[in-house]
């Protein structure tokens, strides 16, 4: 496969989502795609534990996208080979009593990536202008100063959290952490065959619920707020590329070939050196070894 243009994928200008492409054809079969993906994990997996052993860096990537997008099984695929200890996903839900007691962001605050690992949000801080921008009645659980009812909720206030979320990932990326965010572009024809294929396969009726239904007659709505989203808050520190999802198989390798070829820009990172004096005697702690008995 060609080196991906990360022109055509990342956010860098204003776009309008529904003039951008869900699926993309690499002129591959399926099972080359999978070879690959299965060579650049493996890569992926490598640079992981330099960066692991570098230590001064740390990975946030986030994903996002309509249900069905396919987030849960490009995390499994594009991760498969790196050292658990290195990589931590957290799938953020509906809020608990204890997050709400505080501000938004501090549940994500507290559990990002410690320099060295990789972090996965499955779902973001951006859900915090997604589905409380489509259901705004969820704000009022965040218990604001200001917002006693939903008309309390205006442009101004979306504008400050676009600038909140703005200032926060450039406070992570200004300390060391590299941040990819992923939007997984779906279109809503192959999402009603993905919950179709939920209904269908007795195995997978656990993952469909009625209420995908309801949200589902609001994909316009998510369209729109997806778009404002990405459109306020792409930056050169903390970028958005635009996935083309409706094939699983080229968003899992398209994103692990975004994340391998941004990463090795980084040329710091690097196994460090052993102390001089432990390298010089390394002959000697080999000939330890090799004289011990069973």
């Amino acid at each position: 496969m060609e080196k991906i243009d990360h022109t055509k994928l990342k956010v860098t200008s204003k776009i309008e989502l529904s003039g951008v492409r869900t699926r993309m054809e690499l002129n591959e079969s399926k099972e080359d795609i999978k070879n690959k993906m299965k060579q650049i994990r493996k890569d992926l997996g490598d640079w992981q534990d330099k960066l692991y052993a570098h230590g001064k860096y740390s990975v946030l990537i986030c994903l996002q996208g309509m249900d069905t997008a396919g987030k849960d099984s490009l995390i499994r695929e594009v991760f498969k080979d790196f050292n658990s200890r290195g990589v931590v996903v957290h799938s953020f839900k509906t809020p608990s009593s204890r997050e709400l007691k505080h501000d938004y962001l501090w549940r994500h605050y507290v559990l990002l990536p410690e320099r060295g690992k990789f972090g996965v949000f499955n779902r973001t801080h951006y859900e915090n202008v997604l589905v409380t921008r489509v259901h705004p009645e969820y704000l009022l659980n965040e218990n604001l100063p200001g917002i006693k009812s939903i008309e309390d909720v205006n442009t101004r206030f979306w504008e400050q959290r676009f600038d909140s979320i703005k200032k926060f990932e450039e406070h992570l990326a200004n300390n060391g952490t590299i941040i990819f965010k992923f939007f997984l572009h779906l279109s809503k024809e192959e999402q009603r065959q993905r919950l179709l294929r939920r209904l269908n396969k007795p195995n997978k009726n656990w993952k469909f619920s009625p209420g995908d239904l309801e949200e589902r007659k609001l994909w316009n709505t998510y369209q729109e707020c997806y778009q404002d989203a990405i459109n306020n808050t792409s930056t050169k520190k903390a970028p958005w590329y635009i996935i083309p999802s409706d094939d699983k198989d080229t968003a899992r390798l398209l994103v692990a070939k975004i994340l391998y070829e941004e990463l090795i820009q980084y040329k710091d990172v690097k196994e460090p050196e052993l102390d001089p004096d432990i390298k010089k005697n390394l002959a000697d702690y080999r000939e330890q070894l090799s004289r011990e008995k069973n």
